[in-house]
């Protein structure tokens, strides 16, 4: 896997579910719709080919993506 391989929008996303923010709250602080934040969700996890938002979360702290 290469470096960058998520969007902007798609790693702002999970930096904010690492702070324990829920779907809504991310869609409040960033503006956009709940089904947005669900679909960068779902792209970012199948670019990482993840099936859970946790495992999705694991492989970007390993790859350096995002971090606690």
């Amino acid at each position: 896997m290469s470096s960058n391989i998520l969007t902007k929008r798609e790693k702002k996303v999970f930096e904010l579910l690492v702070l324990g923010k829920t779907t809504k709250e991310i869609a409040n602080e960033l503006d956009i719709s709940e089904k947005t934040v669900r679909n960068h969700v779902s792209n970012a996890m199948q670019k990482l080919g993840c099936k859970g938002r946790a495992g999705a979360v694991i492989e970007l702290l390993k790859l350096g993506e995002i971090s606690l």
